[in-house]
């Protein structure tokens, strides 16, 4: 619709007001040209409500059902001020009808819309991106009552099988939402069940509020197919049915949005791809945005970025909308898709930000940090294991007039070459300027080494094989992964299945490479970049093992949340077949990942994916745009750190004295505020107060920020771009095969040590708090003589107290506390009761060394076989001792045996009581009592 430029601005907004409705499938008419039957919503212009003239009233079906009431964009900062006269026209009576109320009332600028159901307990007004479509207020019409009117109709939730902290997420949602909050953020550790308490409300909110569509939003392809999983295998836990036997659940694929579906799950770059009308660029969905150089592309392009009204998709297209991930994704260009949507927002994250905290309105529903997760024993706890070299700490030369190769960063293309000058290589520089295969290679031995002496000593199979617990490498890049992957198959003399790369890089399926890891025996060690860095859940995970550092807070915890999800025995015996129970995991901290500094600042790269040469040569023509400075401050940056000296004095002689830190700052400071208002203060401070207006403020602000752009820009030359591109490609790796590393230090992290002297402590607090109330606690601490009474139920019992008490105090882990403060000669026991026993004789004092309590039994019978033995050769015949070995083999599982237990297996089967009496007669009675004193002494 054409505006004509003598047009009032009361004119100008009325045609932008009549564009939407049009767009929205609403007919425009005037009283003169009044047709009510002509389509099935009619926006009507100045119709008389008692002794005025409303600016619209929107007819439905012929019926009276809403005002707009208009004004001129520059008063949108008055709309909340036309709310007063809008209700008044709602609730008047319209010339010729004797109509009630009108229920729906919107404010709009053309600009800014905001709308109001007065149905609504509370009537609240909102923002809104477009009106609704009148096939919309026709079906709100034909409810009882609105969606904020039912949201109270909520019943109390049903907390049978929900823990605690998704009892008070859900909880406290719902009475967000009756509230009428339009976000609300739910901050849940990861691996406490965040999908499982979205997928909880999300019913709630289907079966009760009568909501009619739901978006579960990701921001990878990885995160829709999980949550797509979630969903499918969702019970209620009011019913015997699948959550999908009530509800439709749509994972979307395409730009196709089924009209009968209830639940949508989508990738944020597929729905904007949807807004926008686009076909989505393969592979746009596989990392997350924030990374992803496709977002890059789509902010590059102005003409992209906005998101326009789309008549396929209404505003009102869901009624909720589930932010997976929310940290991260949906800020920026992304953030209009949510802008777009007339929807409740729920976001979802274990690491909420400053950022996240802001869009949310700070409404946090919940919070349930990781801390509580294990100390609930939600989460299992971890325990970091340092592995450092020499070269991994310094660095090293290489020297002048060796052969080495050279390889090409991408291609991996080897040349042969023989330096003419020594390369000094630091930490940082490793896997970048230069690779060291030996340092890789001592690291993975010494991981080797270490797994099967500290950190999982007890992991062999019944053949003497060890098992390598599940473990997950994060590498710097797809070429340093593929460095590991060759060492870590070599050192662990293994073949290609054993170690997989998982990245999005890979020729095989990476789904279906993450799907073996997760459920398969093979892999064993999957090495990534960032595939599932974060959002992915490998619960059989027990080793994290980091060879690349990591700045941000956030990514880091993201990233150590792949190790913290629980597993049940049964599932976790499948993939591991020699774990017992997964009480914990280690983070093998390679690189000082776990001590260095970490950030929550944003990326400067704005830029990705345009040549450096590209940014160059637009800032030397004259290209004015905050995005290319920031970019190529970016890179230049990043150049810096790896030119030599030589490189960097002939920047200085081709850039007229300047660095490029310094002239990195200058593309910095050309749109930063700070700098801007620094430089213009004397400036502004130089008028005269009595002639300072805003007005000449603000327009020596623009002449210091052009002043800034010049200055930064005229720095740029041909020579000088020329140079700095050549200096950039003549960087290769140089591979060091001459300087052999070795491992300086091999060890539990100071902190992990500190923190076993206080699991130890705990534990033996809380037998001492006990010994009084636990019978078997009584026995062991005031009785120990009689410790031979302690029966199965008894140990059962202290078991299950702790479990209660303090599930952070889990046998297994406590085993594993007191293995980083003393040599445990002794094997890990077979089962956690075992190991609960062992550790209370340990607390005690019954024994002065950890030792599991079933080596203890066999110790004991050996020694109690010997002495019957003694002075009378071979006391016990063949058929006697095979008896006295299922005695003792009942003693270790059940810690006590009585002649009733002889009716049961195994000793059934042999027949029983009866049969051990025709083998020992009379003194049977007598050798069980003796083995029940002697086997638990």
């Amino acid at each position: 619709m054409t505006q004509d430029k003598n047009q009032n601005p009361e004119q100008k907004a009325r045609d932008k007001i009549d564009k939407m409705l049009i767009e929205a499938g609403w007919l425009v008419q005037s009283k003169k040209d009044v047709d009510l039957g002509a389509g099935k919503g009619i926006a009507l212009r100045e119709y008389q409500a008692e002794t005025k003239f409303a600016d619209y009233v929107l007819f439905v079906d012929k019926k009276p059902v809403g005002i707009i009431e208009a004004k001129k964009e520059e008063e949108g900062h008055k709309l909340t001020v036309a709310e007063d006269q809008a209700v008044v026209y709602a609730k008047s009576k319209l010339k010729y009808l004797n109509n009630d109320p009108l229920p729906f009332v919107f404010e709009s600028t053309g600009t800014i819309t905001r709308f109001r159901d007065l149905r609504d307990p509370k009537p609240r007004g909102r923002n809104l991106f477009w009106f609704f479509r009148p096939e919309t207020l026709a079906e709100w019409l034909q409810k009882d009552k609105s969606l904020r009117t039912r949201l109270l109709d909520i019943p109390a939730l049903n907390e049978a099988g929900l823990r605690p902290a998704q009892i008070k997420a859900i909880n406290n949602l719902e009475q967000s939402f009756k509230k009428n909050r339009p976000k609300a953020l739910i901050q849940m550790a990861t691996g406490s069940g965040k999908t499982f308490t979205a997928a909880t409300f999300v019913h709630r909110l289907l079966e009760f509020a009568k909501a009619k569509r739901i978006l579960f939003l990701v921001d990878t392809k990885n995160l829709g197919v999980q949550a797509e999983q979630e969903f499918m295998a969702f019970q209620p836990n009011d019913s015997n049915r699948k959550f999908t036997e009530f509800y439709n659940v749509q994972r979307l694929t395409s730009n196709y949005i089924a009209t009968d579906s209830q639940v949508c799950i989508s990738t944020i770059q597929r729905m904007y791809s949807i807004l926008k009308g686009e076909v989505l660029d393969e592979g746009a969905e596989d990392i997350n945005p924030n990374e992803s150089t496709w977002m890059q592309q789509k902010l590059n392009k102005k003409k992209a970025m906005p998101v326009e009204y789309s008549a396929k998709i209404p505003i009102e297209q869901f009624d909720f909308i589930v932010i997976d991930e929310c940290h991260r994704s949906i800020y920026n260009l992304w953030k209009q898709v949510l802008d777009y949507f007339d929807a409740f927002l729920i976001g979802l994250t274990a690491t909420p930000d400053k950022k996240t905290f802001g869009f949310f309105e700070e409404n946090v529903v919940s919070e349930y940090t990781y801390e509580e997760s294990v100390t609930d024993g939600v989460n299992v706890p971890f325990e970091i294991y340092n592995i450092e070299t020499e070269i991994s700490k310094k660095g090293s030369v290489v020297k002048a007039g060796w052969f080495v190769d050279r390889r090409d960063k991408l291609t991996r293309k080897t040349r042969w070459q023989q330096e003419d000058e020594d390369t000094e290589y630091f930490k940082n520089d490793l896997d970048k300027k230069v690779v060291n295969p030996s340092q890789i290679r001592n690291i993975i031995k010494e991981y080797r080494k270490a797994l099967q002496t500290e950190i999982f000593p007890n992991r062999k199979d019944k053949n003497g094989e060890y098992e390598v617990p599940k473990t997950l490498i994060f590498a710097k890049t797809d070429s340093h992964a593929d460095d590991i992957i060759q060492i870590v198959r070599e050192e662990f003399d293994e073949g290609d299945d054993f170690c997989k790369k998982l990245t999005y890089k890979i020729q095989e399926d990476p789904n279906t490479i993450l799907n073996r890891f997760r459920n398969s025996y093979y892999p064993r060690i999957a090495v990534t970049v960032d595939m599932i860095a974060t959002g992915t859940d490998v619960k059989p995970l027990e080793v994290l093992l980091f060879m690349r550092d990591v700045k941000s807070a956030n990514y880091f915890e993201q990233m150590k949340g792949r190790g913290v999800r629980t597993i049940n025995k049964d599932a976790f015996q499948m993939v591991s077949k020699t774990a017992k129970a997964k009480s914990h995991f280690i983070i093998v901290d390679a690189v000082g990942v776990t001590k260095s500094k970490k950030t929550g600042g944003r990326p400067l790269e704005r830029k990705p994916t345009i040549a450096l040469k590209d940014l160059l040569g637009a800032v030397t023509m004259g290209v004015a745009d905050e995005d290319l400075f920031l970019s190529l401050a970016n890179r230049l940056i990043r150049l810096d750190n790896v030119l030599t000296d030589k490189e960097k004095e002939k920047i200085n002689e081709l850039s007229k004295g300047k660095n490029l830190k310094q002239i990195s700052k200058e593309l910095l400071s050309a749109y930063d505020p700070d700098a801007i208002d620094d430089k213009a203060k004397p400036l502004i401070e130089a008028i005269p107060p009595q002639e300072r207006t805003p007005e000449k403020e603000e327009q020596i602000k623009k002449d210091v920020q052009k002043e800034l752009i010049n200055t930064a820009a005229s720095t740029f030359n041909g020579k000088l771009n020329e140079y700095i591109e050549k200096v950039r490609l003549e960087h290769e790796q140089i591979i060091d095969t001459h300087n052999i590393d070795t491992v300086t230090k091999s060890e539990w992290d100071t902190t992990s040590v500190d923190k076993a002297q206080e699991i130890v402590k705990e534990f033996n607090q809380y037998l001492e708090a006990n010994k009084d109330e636990i019978k078997a606690l009584t026995i062991f601490y005031k009785q120990p003589y009689n410790r031979r009474s302690v029966t199965f139920k008894m140990i059962k019992e202290v078991f299950d107290k702790l479990k209660l008490d303090k599930p952070t105090l889990a046998p297994d882990y406590v085993w594993a506390a007191y293995s980083q403060l003393e040599e445990v000669k002794s094997k890990q026991p077979i089962d956690e009761l075992t190991a609960l026993v062992s550790l209370i004789r340990r607390a005690c004092g019954i024994d002065r060394e950890l030792k599991a309590f079933d080596s203890t039994v066999d110790e004991n019978f050996k020694n109690w076989i010997f002495k019957q033995n003694a002075g009378q050769h071979n006391r016990f015949t063949p058929e006697q001792m095979e008896w006295l070995r299922e005695l003792k083999n009942h003693v270790v599982t059940s810690y006590h045996i009585e002649i009733e237990d002889l009716d049961y297996t195994p000793f059934d089967e042999k027949g029983g009581r009866g049969k051990m009496y025709q083998l020992f007669g009379a003194e049977m009675k007598d050798i069980i009592e003796e083995l029940n004193e002697v086997l638990a002494a």
